[in-house]
């Protein structure tokens, strides 16, 4: 049996997966029914972006509260969540700043921080150019699913 990629979903690629009228749904899906707890992971605050996105649509339509923390739920339990202490959050910032990164890209770079964190091999997104610019050095495991 072969041992299975590390992968890290974005924030995009979640939100995708749970919504039909979304880019890249079918693709963003398929990669969140296969994947497992320990070799899949998203960061922390990516639960509470995906429940913001779904309980308020695009045009003000809104999806129930209780769908939408029950599929965040359902993302909790197939992946492992990957939170960022204090300190590492100072540090992402920190090195952000120095490399010139500004406004919501910071958001991109702490997905990025979790994303080492977990050793992720494979690291999935709808905004793969944001990924790159900052960690030019992950270039090549920056993938859309």
């Amino acid at each position: 049996m072969s041992e299975r990629e590390r992968e890290f979903f974005d924030t995009s690629v979640l939100i995708a997966a749970c919504s039909p009228e979304q880019p890249g749904h079918e693709e963003s899906r398929r990669l969140l029914a296969a994947a497992m707890s320990g070799t899949s992971a998203c960061g922390a605050h990516t639960l509470a972006e995906i429940y913001a996105v779904l309980s308020r649509l695009p045009g003000g339509r809104l999806r129930r509260p209780e769908l939408a923390e029950r599929l965040v739920s359902q993302i909790a339990d197939r992946v492992s969540v990957i939170p960022l202490t204090a300190e590492e959050y100072r540090d992402t910032i920190r090195s952000a700043a120095r490399s010139g990164v500004a406004g919501g890209t910071i958001y991109d770079a702490l997905l990025v921080a979790c994303a080492r964190k977990f050793c992720a091999e494979r690291i999935y997104t709808w905004n793969v150019r944001h990924f790159q610019t900052v960690a030019p050095d992950l270039a090549e495991r920056i993938v859309t699913p």
